[in-house]
């Protein structure tokens, strides 16, 4: 029988003594309970309006959280219906009428849209209505009889919550 070399005796010595190391799996359960601790926290189930940087909204104490429906967002350039610009703030001041109608046909279009994704007709739809604190009040008016026109007869004004103060 022929003799391994010391080569081949060396490297079978090494190979015994250090075995590759185990998986420790006791550190990726720790991660994976912290990743679900993490994504539990961070979702919620209250609806989130979404955020404009140019918008001031006005401070409320209100304890109750808004439903999910239409957003219209009023800055101090532009209307937006779901993100979308309906029309210019300077435009809809300088109008002589009371109705909107840019907006009218974008709150109609809207409606069709969601009766059509929840195959029942409600008469009344609601809309939140995130305005910056500084508008106009004329133009606040004209936006409410838009909405009262197009038949959105639950209407909600976002607002920061802030802390009751304590008594």
């Amino acid at each position: 029988m022929k003799k391994a070399s010391r080569r081949a005796r060396r490297m079978a010595r090494h190979h015994r003594f250090h075995k590759g190391a185990p998986l420790n799996l006791v550190s990726l359960m720790d991660i994976f309970t912290i990743l679900v601790f993490f994504l539990l926290v961070n979702s919620s189930s209250a609806p989130q309006l979404p955020r404009q940087k140019d918008l001031a909204l006005p401070k409320s104490t209100a304890q109750k959280t808004p439903e999910e429906n239409v957003v219209l967002v009023i800055t101090p350039q532009s209307v937006l219906l779901q993100g979308r610009e309906v029309a210019r703030v300077e435009d809809l001041l300088a109008l002589d009428t009371e109705v909107i109608a840019p907006l009218q046909e974008a709150l109609n279009a809207q409606r069709m849209n969601r009766q059509l994704r929840r195959a029942e007709a409600n008469t009344e739809e609601s809309v939140t209505i995130m305005g910056d604190e500084n508008i106009s009040y004329a133009l606040l008016h004209k936006i409410l009889a838009t909405c009262q026109q197009a038949n959105y007869t639950k209407i909600a004004f976002a607002a920061h919550q802030v802390a009751k103060p304590a008594q």
